[in-house]
C-alpha cells in the first residue's frame, strides 16, 4: 500500500539537487524514513541518501522507481516550436 500523496504542485527540476530535495520532501511528508523508503523500492539506503543529496551520477531507473514509490509523476515538456 503506497502511503497518502501530499497536495500536488508542479516543481520544475533543472538539476540533481532540486530533484533530491522534492524526493526528500515528499518522502518526509509522506512520513517515511529512508529505511522504509528503501524497503519500498527495493534500494540502499546509501542510494537514496545520495540522491536526495543531489549526485548527479544515480541510475534513472532507479530514480524512476524512487519516484514511482513516492507517487511522484515525471513529466517532460519540449520547448514551443519556432513560430
Amino acid at each position: 500500500m503506497k502511503p497518502s500523496t501530499p497536495t500536488r504542485h508542479a516543481t520544475s527540476i533543472r538539476d540533481a539537487a532540486t530533484l533530491g530535495r522534492l524526493i526528500r520532501q515528499t518522502r518526509k511528508q509522506q512520513g517515511l524514513t529512508l529505511e522504509t523508503l528503501a524497503g519500498l523500492c527495493g534500494l540502499s539506503i546509501r542510494f537514496l541518501s545520495e540522491l536526495e543529496n543531489g549526485r548527479e551520477s544515480c541510475s534513472l531507473v532507479r530514480v524512476l522507481w524512487v519516484l514511482d514509490a513516492l507517487g511522484i509523476e515525471l513529466t517532460a515538456e519540449p520547448p514551443e516550436a519556432p513560430k
